[in-house]
């Protein structure tokens, strides 16, 4: 039988066009984003000419310039296996809710499909996106996220622009700190009407934009709330759940500038010094079974 995509570890254009829910003449080329992973392949939907000039170089004032390749969206491809449509419709249920929560400002857009993916003589259910492309910086929830460190990354962000005016760095610190809090009012509204919370722990899970916005991008892992004891791990064996609202109190304390209060009910459980200690094991674990590296995967306590 035919090799299933979903199996593999990356795709390239002739792989994406080969499918027989894409036209094979499609005016697009598909590249291979780095962030491809354990739950989705991610292509870039290129136009051609860009790519060319990229490639080749365009010639500004005697001077060959190579522009990188800008998405025009990005296609995923859902790694995941479905027994039947209601299953696939749960979690295009849950995609859309994320979507409903943040809102344009905080979520990459997305416009999901299921299609008929044929593989040998048979044919299987296959979730497909077209997302929005966030062009910005990736947040690393686990690293710095102090005022001078936005500094610098507001530097990074400007200087991928023309933009002829530029914010001095306290109004666009300024304009993270709201929308940082924006953010968390909206996520934490999603986690007390549904129960429900995005993988904020994943290092470019979140971007920031030029215009000191953050946005989620990866929208293939939204996990239930689970105060339990015991740890919840998801299909991967990873404590998505526990590091999601880890990372959120990063957030909460670094780009909103705003203290954790540790009597808050979900940090109450979320933050307990023994929980802390039996995710971190979980993490390890979990590292170790993907043969990962574990920098950046723990969440300091003051």
């Amino acid at each position: 039988m035919t090799e299933d995509i979903r199996d593999r570890p990356g795709l390239g254009h002739e792989d994406v066009v080969q499918l027989n829910f894409i036209r094979t003449r499609v005016p697009f080329l598909f590249r291979r984003h780095y962030r491809t992973g354990l739950r989705s392949h991610i292509m870039e939907v290129l136009n051609p000419a860009d790519v060319t000039a990229q490639e080749q170089g365009v010639m500004i004032d005697h001077v060959r310039w190579f522009p990188k390749a800008e998405p025009i969206r990005m296609l995923r491809i859902f790694r995941t296996r479905f027994k039947d449509f209601g299953e696939a419709r749960e979690e295009l249920k849950r995609v859309r809710m994320v979507d409903q929560y943040l809102g344009p400002a905080h979520v990459a857009r997305s416009e999901e499909f299921l299609v008929d993916y044929a593989r040998g003589p048979g044919r299987e259910m296959l979730l497909c996106g077209l997302q929005e492309y966030v062009k910005g910086e990736r947040i690393d929830p686990w690293g710095r996220l102090d005022g001078e460190y936005l500094k610098t990354l507001m530097a990074r962000l400007h200087a991928d622009t023309q933009a002829p005016l530029r914010p001095s760095p306290g109004t666009w610190l300024l304009r993270v700190r709201q929308m940082a809090r924006s953010f968390l009012t909206r996520i934490r509204r999603m986690i007390r009407e549904k129960q429900l919370i995005p993988d904020l722990a994943g290092v470019g899970n979140l971007m920031m934009t030029v215009s000191g916005n953050m946005k989620v991008v990866d929208i293939n892992n939204i996990s239930q709330i689970s105060a339990e004891p015991s740890i919840y791990l998801d299909d991967k064996g990873y404590p998505v759940c526990d590091k999601s609202v880890q990372a959120l109190a990063r957030i909460q304390e670094g780009l909103a500038g705003m203290p954790v209060d540790e009597t808050d009910a979900l940090y109450r459980v979320f933050l307990e010094s023994g929980r802390l200690k039996r995710v971190e094991t979980r993490v390890r674990t979990f590292h170790m079974n993907a043969g990962l590296s574990l920098s950046g995967s723990s969440y300091p306590r003051a």
